[in-house]
């Protein structure tokens, strides 16, 4: 299968291999330290240095909102589509959420500025070395200690310490989440219920310090994906006031200020059909030899039986390695698909083997994963559809 086309700073490792995100010069781990090193913030790379600094920043990120997805979409999404490179006076471009392309991994990169492999969420859910158990790092379950799972500081709290009036603006029901203390704190967390009411708070702190660094959040785009499918109305009723949210926020941008808009990973409808959806509970093959199964439909961390882990290997290559990119986590870990490095307490976290799909296909586990198996729209994986988010941005 030849590989698709990205942009000239993602480098394929070859046509059995993923490509791997830009990790350093255009993912979303590089956005926040992007910005806050133009604030003034010390100790932190531009990694996007193309950005003009600004002196009050915005990012509004909306879940589930793929680079392709919004160029498919120009007549739902006509403000938004304004933005794009090729627009009367449009720049946005794509970057690269990150391997795997979810959420609890994408907010952790785009908050501490470090890739995977160093906050350490890897993944949907992982193994906990501690423990042996499946962590989920996005409901966090098991209770974990944050900070011990996530020890690095946010950009926030860089920007927070260093003068720079820092403020997120989101859901109530995100303020005291243990993704939100490890990913997304620092300076004043405002909840608002509504849309516009983050719009028009997040505008406020804006205005509120010499220098701002803001961020504000709408999940409701990715959650009628998931149950829907992006062919259906809701879906695209979502995206039309989403593009109505960011013209509104636009439009109250105080002086000096930058608004970007950007995404936590894009998405793919996957086919209710038995070549589409493979059931890990009911394929003995895949479960030979496999203590765990990790991750998500399309970016699995395959835990194996101690001693088994290359018969888990050979298996999974054998079975899926037409339509799945197959590593040991040696192989993952070399390859860059986490980041350019791997923190000791992350590397166990890892999958002994890591699966990732590049067709139009996942891994379910209808048994122990019921919700997450009736998804119509899914994510994970390192294709463009799922791996290339926008980068919009508009200037007062």
């Amino acid at each position: 299968m030849a590989l698709p086309d990205w942009p000239e700073d993602v480098v394929p490792l070859g046509l059995d291999t993923a490509p791997v995100p830009a990790y350093g010069t255009g993912s979303l781990a590089d956005l926040l330290p992007t910005l806050a090193a133009g604030q003034g913030v010390p100790g932190l790379h531009r990694g996007i240095p193309e950005l003009t600094p600004a002196d009050r920043n915005c990012v509004f990120l909306i879940d589930g909102l793929g680079w392709e997805q919004l160029r498919a979409h120009p007549e739902e999404a006509p403000y938004l589509s304004s933005l794009l490179a090729g627009s009367l006076g449009g720049t946005g471009r794509p970057l690269t959420a990150g391997f795997p392309a979810t959420t609890a991994t994408s907010l952790a990169s785009f908050g501490t500025g470090l890739p995977p492999g160093a906050h350490g969420l890897p993944g949907y859910t992982v193994r906990d070395p501690e423990t042996g158990e499946l962590m989920n790092q996005l409901r966090w379950k098991p209770w974990t200690s944050p900070r011990v799972w996530q020890p690095y500081p946010t950009v926030f709290q860089l920007a927070d310490e260093s003068g720079v009036h820092t403020a997120q603006v989101s859901s109530p029901v995100f303020q005291d989440t243990p993704l939100t203390t490890i990913a997304l704190s620092g300076g004043t967390f405002h909840g608002r219920l509504t849309g516009e009411e983050r719009m028009d708070c997040a505008a406020e702190q804006l205005a509120a310090g010499d220098r701002s660094l803001v961020y504000t959040y709408y999940s409701e785009l990715d959650g009628k994906g998931h149950r829907f499918g992006m062919d259906s109305d809701a879906w695209r009723g979502q995206l039309m006031y989403v593009d109505r949210l960011v013209q509104r926020l636009a439009e109250q941008l105080p002086p000096r200020a930058a608004l970007y808009v950007t995404a936590d990973h894009g998405m793919i409808d996957i086919p209710f059909d038995e070549e589409s959806r493979i059931d890990f509970d009911e394929d003995w093959e895949l479960r030979a030899g496999v203590a765990l199964l990790g991750g998500e439909g399309r970016a699995r961390h395959v835990y194996a039986v101690p001693g088994a882990e290359a018969d888990v290997l050979a298996v999974w290559r054998e079975v899926l390695g037409d339509r799945f990119w197959i590593a040991s986590r040696d192989e993952a870990v070399a390859a860059g698909w986490f980041g350019p490095r791997i923190d000791e307490r992350v590397y166990r976290r890892i999958g002994d083997v890591v699966a990732a799909a590049h067709d139009d296909v996942v891994i379910t586990a209808s048994v122990n994963e019921p919700n997450e198996s009736a998804m119509v729209g899914m994510h994970g994986s390192m294709t463009p559809v799922e791996q290339l988010v926008p980068l919009l941005e508009v200037r007062s």
